[in-house]
């Protein structure tokens, strides 16, 4: 049964998410000026770490001891675990078998156990054996302050990553805690995050953050050699404009395939979906941030398409420059007339679309790879040589 309505509330919470947001930087940016603050380089991160640990010893790549704490959704594991493996020994603490964050009875029992859990298990982990760093890739909807208040205790060096600073830094609050980073972020040493607007908010926070887009794994995201069958492809959740998109290109007389929960092709397998790029003439993205508008972000396929060695065409936003060219080395579009016209020039040039696959690919290797990150974030705590 069609809702008649469902437009209109669709349009309601877009618009209330936005107030939220333009709120929301209203008032840090206030407050970030009012304080005098400023958002800190790399030589005063290493600094600030260096007086937090003044006695830190650098090892070789490789000797490490990491503690990781997250949950792996559907591509964690095969992303930031073996990244961080070239590093030295991995102990991965997921919660989820036992305590399911997505139940009913999360917030009135099992968030509290598996908090207290994640102390136990932590700490008897150090206790075992010298940790050099805990990675966690965590929110307020899962962890408490209190947790890592105690786990921090221990002295050994914790940072954070955060993909979802855009639209979820505050995010839903609940017994005036928020869901998302701003009540966890000054627990940990270092706070990173993928949403460059976000950085004022954490030095508000009295967070020490560090803005790093995310990256892909060349192991996972690699070039096959398959035939290229597939003029279009759109590999992702459909969720706001995209249906619509795609419905026009086809009216338009463009073959699209489209993959992912919500599109009648259903998801796939990492293997599949990396196999999807290859026999692509053309890979297309969506940088909108769901349920805003005019809003973006830089997106895992920012960075896979291209390590796999695809033509990627997303829609234009400021970000992308910081990571790739655009003209020489993706494409960008801005509206349908233009992503329609792309389409059809990348098409019937195919000598061109393989140049820029090419320089799109050779960056990625050259500069967008997880252990490129990780890399980055461990020498600035100093313990790697």
């Amino acid at each position: 049964m069609n809702d008649p309505l469902k437009k209109y509330r669709r349009q309601f919470r877009s618009w209330q998410n936005n107030r939220r947001l333009e709120r929301e930087k209203e008032c840090y940016t206030q407050k970030f000026t009012q304080m005098s603050l400023s958002i800190p380089d790399e030589q005063t991160i290493r600094q600030e770490l260096q007086k937090i640990f003044p006695h830190l010893v650098a090892k070789t790549k490789g000797e490490l001891n990491i503690i990781a704490i997250y949950h792996h959704y559907n591509w964690e594991n095969e992303a930031l675990k073996p990244s961080l493996e070239k590093f030295g020994r991995v102990r991965h603490y997921d919660w989820f078998e036992r305590f399911n964050h997505q139940g009913k009875d999360w917030h009135k029992t099992l968030k509290a156990a598996m908090n207290r859990d994640l102390i136990l298990q932590v700490s008897t982990w150090i206790e075992e054996e010298k940790t050099d760093a805990i990675f966690a890739y965590l929110s307020g909807e899962l962890v408490e302050p209190e947790t890592l208040n105690v786990i921090r205790r221990h002295g050994v060096p914790m940072f954070n990553l955060a993909l979802n600073d855009k639209e979820n830094f505050v995010g839903k609050v609940r017994n005036r805690l928020a869901y998302g980073t701003r009540d966890i972020c000054r627990y940990f040493d270092l706070c990173w995050t993928s949403t460059e607007d976000a950085l004022m908010k954490y030095v508000v926070e009295g967070a020490l953050p560090i803005y790093l887009p995310e990256g892909a794994n060349p192991q996972i995201h690699r070039p096959y050699d398959l035939e290229k069958t597939i003029d279009v492809s759109f590999v992702g959740q459909c969720y706001g404009n995209r249906a619509a998109v795609i419905a026009e290109l086809k009216r338009r007389g463009i073959a699209v395939e489209a993959y992912g929960s919500g599109w009648p092709n259903g998801p796939l397998t990492t293997e599949e979906m990396v196999k999807i790029y290859s026999r692509s003439r053309i890979n297309l993205g969506f940088g909108g941030v769901s349920g805003l508008k005019d809003t973006f972000c830089l997106k895992g396929r920012d960075f896979e398409i291209p390590m796999s060695r695809g033509l990627y065409l997303t829609e234009d936003h400021p970000e992308l420059c910081r990571a790739f060219q655009p003209g020489k080395e993706i494409l960008t579009y801005s509206g349908i007339d233009d992503l329609v016209s792309k389409i059809k020039y990348y098409l019937a040039h195919p000598a061109e679309a393989e140049a820029m696959r090419k320089k799109g690919y050779e960056r990625s290797i050259r500069e967008h790879t997880w252990e490129m990150r990780f890399t980055r974030i461990f020498r600035l705590f100093g313990m790697l040589r």
